[in-house]
């Protein structure tokens, strides 16, 4: 299929069930991740929201194989609930959940933070990008085995400004704090938690940003790499995280942006490049 990635075969997920939430396309970060696990072996249900979305996500599930491809809207408990209920009913248990969800009225993604952030697009935006996760994994944990592992998709915006990312940035600190509390609660289960945060890629949700074009040029000029995000690598970070190679690593964020994240000023001669 067109926009798949090769990725090494592999057993390191053989005999391990799992749920992807927040396929888009071919291009999301999250088909990377599922890609990466089918290769090593792991069977994977897929949610989607709506039906613009499911039409998507339905070929790109069905050409490795996916038992499940459940509609699920996050805003919604009775969705939600229905969800998790036919994964417990078709599988009985899980190993892992990986959410990549996120979402604000791009009206938000541009300009002012303080001017363009209404309460609404505010709590819109935390729901969806944030309080999303807590639900999932609360959701997830009831029917994970020990040993489980889950992780969620964040972004450097969380610690620092950057241009036009405005609320979501705030979201996605917000996410990594209830990252750090679901780790601290589920560990007494054998289950881990932990956060990816991504260098830009070109996906549905970068898109949205109205200095996408730029957030991607000054990366590439400013990490030490002096490359772009490779999807592969957070999908490689996602496996370690989610396959028993990450034992005893739980409540982290972990950073795979070609090291951008450890710049605090680039060097001049890069910025003329």
């Amino acid at each position: 299929m067109a926009g798949e990635t090769a990725f090494p075969a592999g057993d390191l997920m053989k005999g391990k069930r799992g749920i992807i939430m927040g396929v888009a396309n071919k291009n999301s970060i999250a088909w990377h991740i599922a890609q990466q696990l089918h290769a090593q072996g792991a069977d994977l249900a897929f949610t989607y929201a709506g039906e613009a979305l499911g039409r998507r996500v339905h070929p790109l599930a069905e050409s490795i194989d996916a038992d499940l491809i459940i509609e699920c809207d996050v805003t919604k408990d009775a969705s939600m609930d229905a969800a998790f209920a036919a994964v417990k009913e078709k599988w009985g248990t899980i190993d892992f959940l990986v959410h990549a969800i996120a979402y604000s009225d791009k009206s938000a993604l541009e300009g002012s933070f303080v001017e363009n952030t209404t309460r609404q697009i505010f709590k819109d935006t935390m729901d969806v990008s944030a309080f999303s996760f807590v639900d999932a994994a609360r959701r997830a944990s009831e029917i994970m085995n020990p040993g489980g592992s889950m992780i969620t998709l964040t972004y450097l915006g969380s610690e620092r400004t950057v241009p036009n990312y405005n609320v979501m940035g705030v979201a996605k600190a917000a996410l990594e704090a209830s990252t750090r509390y679901i780790a601290k609660d589920l560990g007494a289960k054998g289950i881990r938690a932990n956060a990816i945060s991504a260098g830009p890629v070109k996906t549905l949700a970068a898109a949205g940003i109205s200095s996408g074009k730029h957030l991607f040029s000054f990366n590439r000029l400013a990490a030490p790499l002096r490359d772009d995000t490779d999807p592969r690598g957070v999908a490689g970070a996602a496996l370690y995280l989610l396959s028993d190679l990450g034992l005893s690593c739980t409540g982290e964020t972990h950073h795979v942006d070609a090291g951008f994240h450890i710049v605090g000023m680039p060097d001049e001669s890069a910025l003329k490049e």
